[in-house]
């Protein structure tokens, strides 16, 4: 039978990336986007590959749009195996110009969404005795100027991630943290649009100070999400894996 894996933000970007690498590992999959006409689209792209997918609108920070959405996915497509937190926005400022609304929405659609996702749906996994909860972090959560908001959350994001491994590891669920570097996204354009930077120039330096001398796309942090979900991977809880082209500490 067809596991289903859930996919949070992932109408474009990495989300859509994940959710297109975890159909082709053979999952059926729930595209989940505050952009409700971009996540059916994102499914119909999926569905026009010959995969199983459908798309949901949900807003990630409001618990009562979390559990009905997860009412209309268990309805529509059945139990859910794996879920990947991904849904994520940028607020970017220094501490001294940073709002408090700020401040909040970063922390209320990654911190908050990840818990209540997590706690909608771990029950489908305690009760198949099998799951896959995959967090997205980033190398922010070690700091970074002007992301006062965003490596908080991103850094709380991981003591979320290894206490769910400890809390759920017995029941056959493991749960997991990827943490991305410098990956070519919409988002991250739009970040150098902010800044007042060229995007070209901005993906250059970054790439200048990766090992490998290149920026990441959404296929490499799909790599990594495919390898946490994997039913081989049952041993590994708990981690966080940075894919940021070298290493990150």
């Amino acid at each position: 039978m067809q596991k289903l894996a859930v996919v949070t933000g992932a109408a474009r970007g990495i989300g859509f990336g994940v959710a297109s690498r975890l159909a082709a590992d053979g999952f059926s999959i729930a595209i989940l986007d505050v952009d409700v006409d971009a996540a059916h689209s994102a499914a119909k792209t999926l569905a026009d590959q010959g995969f199983t997918a459908q798309g949901f609108q949900v807003d990630v920070a409001d618990e009562e749009s979390v559990l009905q959405c997860c009412v209309e996915i268990k309805s529509s497509l059945g139990q859910v195996s794996v879920l990947v937190n991904n849904a994520g926005v940028l607020r970017d400022n220094s501490l001294r110009n940073m709002s408090v609304s700020d401040w909040d929405l970063v922390m209320s659609v990654h911190l908050r969404g990840a818990f209540l996702l997590s706690r909608a749906l771990q029950q489908d996994m305690v009760s198949a005795g099998w799951g896959r909860i995959v967090n997205l972090s980033s190398t922010s959560a070690t700091g970074n100027r002007g992301q006062a908001n965003y490596s908080a959350a991103k850094a709380g994001i991981q003591g979320f991630t290894k206490t769910l491994a400890l809390e759920l590891g017995k029941f056959g669920i493991t749960a997991n943290a990827v943490a991305p570097g410098f990956i070519e996204t919409d988002m991250t354009k739009a970040t150098a649009e902010r800044m007042g930077i060229d995007f070209e120039d901005l993906r250059k330096s970054a790439a200048d100070i990766a090992a490998v001398k290149r920026t990441g796309l959404p296929e490499d942090i799909a790599n990594a999400v495919s390898f946490f979900v994997d039913e081989r991977s049952g041993f590994v809880a708990g981690q966080v894996l940075y894919v940021a082209g070298g290493p990150h500490v």
